[in-house]
């Protein structure tokens, strides 16, 4: 993969803004997106590999679009800053996410505000064994890794259902359950990129192992 040329396309993209340049340098665009995709499809066979539970995910099936949906965001630019893409995409479970931009490169999973179904499964889940997901994420690999839970919305009270003394109260207040490995740009133009990337994942699938069983159970 040719993450020198991806950075370099994403950061003229950046500059140049428009539909206008994008039609002029489509051709450039194909380049970089099968070469990304390409690059997905062998994470894709190494991450299976070390993985028994992986859910085979074709780098077309797991990249996202490069445009903004500006009906939801109408002041974002046209264009995104990075190429991004979904790995290990189970049905209705969260996946590994991969972005590559200019800003910032990072490796995610979990579930960004699930629907209200799955976030009582994930809540109920906490219920009856909040201790095994509180043990993950005090392990000091997995604080190096991602620190803690991504920051998001939570309640000020107690979710329905469920008591202001509940142990795991910190826990069950949450509407976003995720986290986050960030890495410098440059990190990605060198050898190791591809070790960091799965050691990232192996440090993330007991978390997301919990999540996935809690919203398919």
């Amino acid at each position: 993969m040719d993450f020198k040329n991806q950075i370099n396309f994403l950061k003229k993209l950046q500059k140049n803004n428009t539909k206008e340049w994008m039609d002029a340098n489509r051709k450039w665009y194909k380049e970089v997106r099968e070469d990304h995709i390409a690059w997905l499809d062998e994470m894709n066979t190494k991450l299976a590999a070390i993985d028994t539970e992986y859910y085979d995910t074709p780098g077309k099936k797991g990249i996202n679009r490069i445009n903004n949906n500006l009906m939801f965001h109408p002041t974002k630019p046209i264009y995104k800053d990075h190429f991004g893409g979904g790995l290990d995409k189970r049905p209705n479970t969260g996946d590994f996410y991969v972005e590559i931009g200019i800003e910032r490169c990072m490796f995610a999973g979990g579930l960004w505000r699930p629907d209200s179904k799955r976030l009582r499964s994930i809540r109920d889940a906490i219920d009856y064994n909040g201790e095994e997901l509180q043990h993950i994420l005090n392990k000091k690999s997995f604080k190096r890794a991602f620190g803690g839970l991504w920051e998001d919305v939570k309640l000020s009270n107690a979710p329905k259902g469920f008591s202001s003394d509940h142990p795991h109260i910190d826990l069950l207040r949450n509407k976003t359950f995720a986290v986050a490995h960030e890495f410098k740009t440059q990190e990605v133009l060198q050898k190791d990129f591809t070790i960091k990337l799965i050691s990232v994942y192996k440090e993330m699938l007991p978390f997301r192992r919990y999540l996935n069983q809690a919203v398919t159970v």
